[in-house]
């Protein structure tokens, strides 16, 4: 892989985590905030509500972390190997994890009718399509491994070479 898309990568993988953090410490606190105190139909969700959506963001961020990770293996040419799958799992699991919490956003917010039914739908939705990057990230996981063992058969094949020549 050529040095311009790394570098491209690595700049829109930290423009992303600098945004997350200027989310983390500026959005955050205000939603937490309620200034009117005005409190409304869905004032007791304030604190489950900033909890899943810090919680998210460190999920993202745990995301991008390990796709940093994944992309400086690649410009050392050593993502073929089992060092590889531990960023990989844990990227699974922070997507699993930004499932649940969007799951989780949505039984919240479905009793009662202070918001509708559709919204509860369109974010139960959205959950399912999170949880379908989790299982796209797993397929690119098993081929990763058929690459892996393909790899070390070649390794194999090359000493084996070697040794007859």
């Amino acid at each position: 892989m050529g040095n311009l898309p790394v570098w491209g990568l690595r700049a829109v993988l930290a423009m992303l985590l600098a945004g997350s953090v200027g989310v983390q410490a500026v959005m955050v606190p205000l939603l937490a905030a309620d200034p009117d105190g005005s409190g409304g139909e869905l004032a007791h969700l304030r604190v489950p509500f900033v909890a899943i959506v810090l919680l998210g963001i460190v999920a993202a961020q745990t995301v991008l972390v390990c796709v940093w990770r994944l992309v400086t293996m690649v410009r050392r040419g050593t993502v073929f190997s089992h060092r590889a799958f531990r960023y990989v799992h844990v990227v699974i699991g922070a997507v699993v994890t930004a499932a649940l919490l969007v799951f989780t956003l949505g039984v919240l917010l479905a009793p009662g009718e202070a918001v509708a039914p559709g919204v509860v739908l369109l974010v139960g939705g959205a959950g399912v399509a999170v949880l379908g990057v989790a299982l796209v990230v797993l397929v690119l996981r098993m081929l990763l491994a058929q690459a892996v063992a393909r790899d070390a058969e070649a390794a194999r094949m090359r000493a084996e070479l070697e040794e007859v020549i």
